[in-house]
């Protein structure tokens, strides 16, 4: 029976994984994407070539007020991604960044796919572009939210906020 017990839990691993451990994928993706925006963000702030290239792309993207735009882009990924990081603000931080990288994939990324593929060769194309991994993953991190390692999970444990909702008070009622 004992060796049963131990094939039953290697089988159930394989089948449905171990959720005690599912912070850790959560936690990795978190702070890696924050890593790269934040150094992203910064480069494209703070130095010149980069900056003078993204306003380039801008305005042969066509995108209205390239310097601004560029300024804000950056702005958004520094930020975001320092954010990120530290798990402040989240699922704000990882709606930001996919309208960001929707942006990229709709007026940059989605040009440089060769013309007159078949339906395969385009999707293969498409999902090779890492704006739109990226995307994928932000959608979990919305989805699953920042982990346990985060402050917006002290913040919520500190509200008595728990999966979407307010703790229950000792007379039931939710509080609001």
């Amino acid at each position: 029976m004992f060796q049963l017990s131990k094939f039953n839990t290697l089988i159930s691993l394989v089948l449905q994984g171990n959720k005690n451990w599912a912070w850790a994928p959560v936690l990795l993706a978190r702070v890696s994407l924050g890593l790269f925006f934040a150094i992203s963000g910064g480069h494209k702030l703070l130095v010149p070539a980069r900056s003078e290239a993204l306003v380039k792309v801008m305005m042969e993207a066509g995108i209205p007020f390239p310097e601004f735009m560029s300024i804000f882009l950056a702005s958004v990924e520094f930020f975001g991604g320092m954010f990120l990081i530290v798990g402040f603000l989240s699922t704000f931080c990882a709606i930001a960044l996919t309208i960001a990288m929707l942006v990229a994939i709709f007026t940059v990324e989605l040009h440089t796919i060769p013309q007159g593929l078949s339906v395969l060769n385009w999707l293969s194309y498409f999902l090779y572009l890492p704006q739109v991994m990226y995307v994928l993953i932000f959608g979990w991190l919305i989805a699953t939210g920042p982990g346990r390692h985060s402050i917006d999970h002290f913040i919520a444990r500190a509200l008595s906020i728990e999966n979407g909702t307010f703790a229950r008070g000792a007379t039931g009622s939710t509080a609001v």
